[in-house]
């Protein structure tokens, strides 16, 4: 890179770790001039920083093509795939299995911006704009995201999260853990039918005073202090529910590659 780096781009180790997960140039046509490493630059820089598209420094590639990788990715699945690879990678490098036995649940709801889009009111949070469900292993580790209006209610929300987890086949999942509101036979019984998981909920005593860290539940909350360094996450600036979901997975793999780094050899 003939600039000044930035504290969010790739080092040479991280490059070496994804660029086998990145998509190759499509075949015909011109030849693939833009540089990738700068493109994922570019987008972990909008990420980090919170920026605008439009507002991308002048030093990285177009702002346009940034966003047309970006949205060819999201709309190819890319993002989702890459997060999976380094997951399994990280769960390796940890000497676990690749596949987790067991997960946990939980929901975010986070303000939406005058974009015009899905949203909804949270009578609980008081916040109007969407809920991040989120599905993560014990490592903390993202499994899968669901974005939605935020007056969808939790067992509705982790509904439509756990049928996209089935179809993913985690042959060696067994158990999901959630938070009371997630409570009630129906969701267990639902849940037990969709895919023969066990659907165990973490609740709080009711005679436990102060502030009690429950067991399993801080894994996740852990996951969104992780998504909340990301400034571009402090909102949710997206139109479709769809980017946010793959704004969310780009995040992860920028977090699963400093991991990664650290220990190169048990990768590379």
């Amino acid at each position: 890179m003939d600039r000044k780096t930035y504290p969010s781009d790739l080092t040479d180790i991280e490059w070496l770790i994804v660029e086998p997960l990145v998509p190759p140039a499509k075949p015909g046509g011109r030849p693939r001039e833009v540089n990738i490493r700068e493109v994922l630059n570019a987008i972990f820089y909008l990420l980090r920083s919170g920026c605008a598209w439009r507002m991308l420094p002048h030093d990285l590639p177009p702002w346009q093509t940034v966003y047309g990788y970006f949205r060819a990715w999201r709309k190819d699945g890319i993002w989702e795939q890459i997060n999976d690879a380094l997951r399994e990678a990280v769960r390796s490098q940890a000497g676990r299995e690749l596949e987790p036995s067991a997960a946990i649940v939980d929901s975010q709801s986070v303000k939406t911006t005058e974009t015009k889009g899905e949203r909804g009111y949270d009578s609980n949070k008081k916040v109007t704009g969407r809920k991040r469900h989120i599905l993560v292993d014990v490592m903390g580790l993202l499994l899968s995201v669901v974005v939605h209006a935020a007056n969808i209610q939790e067992r509705a929300g982790a509904k439509r999260l756990l049928r996209r987890v089935k179809k993913k086949r985690f042959k060696r999942l067994k158990l999901i853990w959630a938070d009371g509101g997630y409570n009630g036979q129906p969701m267990r019984d639902w849940v037990m039918t969709l895919a023969g998981w066990l659907f165990e909920v973490v609740k709080r005593s009711d005679d436990t005073k102060g502030f009690v860290v429950l067991p399993k539940r801080w894994i996740v909350e852990r996951t969104f202090a992780w998504l909340g360094r990301y400034r571009r996450l402090s909102k949710d600036y997206e139109q479709l529910p769809e980017t946010s979901e793959s704004m969310i997975y780009a995040a992860m793999i920028r977090l699963m590659l400093k991991r990664l780094a650290r220990h190169p050899a048990a990768v590379l």
